[in-house]
């Protein structure tokens, strides 16, 4: 019989449900999938219902959700569903390896727990570092409470037989809270699927019936098929407590009077998301659009309507998180202005290919200069556009993926080739010796004919 290796993945979020950690989670298990492995996530449903677990299917993929809920609303809901998680998980037949993710914040000790008790390997992969990241996002913690977390965090970590980090900022922040950096390794995440897509469907912008079906639907569309179309500073994703945006409205404040057009764009979602709609209506920034998180398939279109891509960070959450709209804007060979503390993996990503501006968090003249240049200067904005290029031919999902799947399989003692592992898993010792022994049997067959 043969030998079907197993991997089990802890996470809050997996589609249909958003969330940038969720996306990639996907990706990661339909690989492991593909080669054969057994997988199972354990993640939430903010529709199941509560105290019941929601089984489901991605393909081969078994998918248990435990019942959901708001993270905007209260501490106490983090804590409920890391329990229900917690629960799931322990009630999962055992795996070869545990991947924990970090959302809800302590999923380390939780990937730890699961680990032990199923006497499983377990790999950590540290999309943000938590608990250092609460007082950053704001989050008022008891001093005690905060020692506590981090004592049970660092504990963990340096239980792990791996931790993947997806910075090198990040990387440089554990070893200097005194994780061995031999345990850590880099692997940077990487841009939607839909962005790569080369056979996606051209979108129908002339068919008006179908745009006049949603607000939202018109507003996007009028966006993309603008006869006077702007020079467009986008921002698309979370607009989150990591993600401080005065400085922004403030450029686009002085830019207002100088060009009419140009326009700042925001797309998503998230906490600050009502605030910045209230600032903008108060300042009455006529240059400042808002659209509500779009669907997969505008995906494209929506990330090439910017001609540059606008990327922020909070100065004190450097090496704790790395926005990863970096990469989608990569993906799409647009030039970037990070604003956020230079030291941060997307502000060194920049630098390196040449893709674009790194300025300060409070620098609002800075980034007025900088969206000037790249809108009055073409060879600027054309040598920051080539950068682009070259770094969104690097992080693609194939080459993280394949080097996540590497260090799984190290661990395990697993041979790791890219095509024999597609087509025939690893079997057990029995079996090995059982092929052996038939092998054995037709060669002396053979010789005696």
């Amino acid at each position: 019989m043969s030998y079907q290796p197993s991997i089990l993945f802890i996470n809050r979020v997996y589609p249909p449900a958003r969330g940038a950690t969720g996306r990639i989670l996907r990706d990661m298990a339909r690989s492991f999938s593909k080669d054969g492995w057994k997988v199972t996530i354990v993640t939430s449903d903010p529709q199941a219902r509560r105290g019941g677990i929601v089984d489901a299917q991605d393909g081969p993929i078994i998918v248990k959700r435990v019942p959901g809920y708001n993270p905007h609303k209260s501490a106490w809901g983090y804590i409920k569903v890391w329990g229900r998680l917690l629960r799931c998980a322990a009630k999962q037949d055992k795996h070869d390896i545990v991947v924990s993710l970090t959302d809800p914040p302590m999923t380390v000790v939780m990937g730890g727990l699961i680990a032990k008790w199923k006497k499983s390997a377990h790999v950590h992969w540290l999309q943000d570092m938590y608990p250092d990241l609460f007082p950053v996002l704001g989050y008022k913690i008891p001093a005690p409470f905060m020692k506590l977390m981090r004592k049970w965090s660092r504990r963990a970590l340096r239980r792990c037989d791996k931790i993947v980090v997806i910075g090198r900022c990040m990387a440089a922040r554990l070893v200097q809270s005194g994780i061995k950096a031999g345990s850590i390794t880099v692997i940077p995440n990487w841009p939607d699927m839909e962005l790569l897509a080369s056979d996606r469907p051209k979108t129908d912008y002339r068919n008006k019936k179908k745009r006049e079906k949603k607000k939202i639907a018109r507003d996007f569309d009028d966006l993309i098929k603008d006869e006077n179309p702007k020079f467009r500073v986008l921002y698309s994703g979370n607009l989150g407590r990591a993600h401080p945006f005065k400085t922004v409205l403030d450029a686009a404040a002085m830019l207002q009077d100088e060009y009419d057009d140009v326009e700042f764009l925001f797309v998503g979602d998230g906490s600050r998301f009502d605030n910045m709609v209230a600032e903008r209506n108060r300042r009455q920034l006529s240059n400042v659009r808002f659209l509500p998180h779009q669907p997969a398939s505008r995906l494209r279109d929506l990330m090439e309507s910017g001609d540059i891509h606008l990327v922020t960070m909070e100065d004190g959450a450097d090496g704790m998180i790395v926005p990863s709209k970096i990469y989608s804007a990569l993906a799409v060979a647009r030039p970037c202005i990070f604003m956020g503390p230079k030291t941060c993996e997307a502000a060194r990503v920049i630098k390196d290919f040449g893709a674009g501006d790194v300025i300060r968090k409070k620098d609002a003249k800075a980034l007025v200069a900088s969206v000037r240049k790249f809108r009055k200067d073409g060879k600027a904005w054309h040598a920051a556009h080539n950068g682009a290029d070259e770094a969104g031919k690097v992080f693609v999902p194939d080459e993280a993926i394949r080097a996540f799947k590497k260090r799984i399989y190290d661990i395990l003692g697993l041979p790791f080739d890219d095509e024999k592992t597609k087509k025939a898993p690893r079997k057990t010792a029995a079996s090995q010796d059982a092929d052996q022994t038939k092998t054995d049997s037709d060669a002396k067959a053979r010789a005696a004919s």
